[in-house]
C-alpha cells in the first residue's frame, strides 16, 4: 500500500453555472453513438449510408451526418 495521500476533489468555484440542457443534449448524443455502435451503423452517414471520415469521427465522435 502507498503512503500517497490523494487530494480531495477540487471544490466547483461559486461563479460555476453548470448548463444542464447542454449536459443533457451532449449525454443524448453519446447514447445515440452508443446505440448506433451496438447497431454496427456508427461509422456510417445515417440519411445517405455513406462511410463518415475517421477525422470527423475524432473531432466530433457523437457526429451522425458527414455534414457536422
Amino acid at each position: 500500500m502507498s503512503d500517497e495521500t490523494v487530494p480531495a476533489p477540487a471544490e466547483p468555484a461559486e461563479h460555476t453555472v453548470l448548463d444542464l440542457d447542454s449536459i443533457e443534449h451532449e449525454l443524448a448524443g453519446v447514447e445515440v453513438a452508443l446505440a448506433r455502435l451496438d447497431a454496427g451503423t456508427y461509422w456510417t452517414d445515417e440519411v445517405t449510408g455513406e462511410a463518415l471520415p475517421a477525422a470527423l469521427l475524432v473531432q466530433h465522435p457523437t457526429a451522425r451526418r458527414a455534414e457536422h
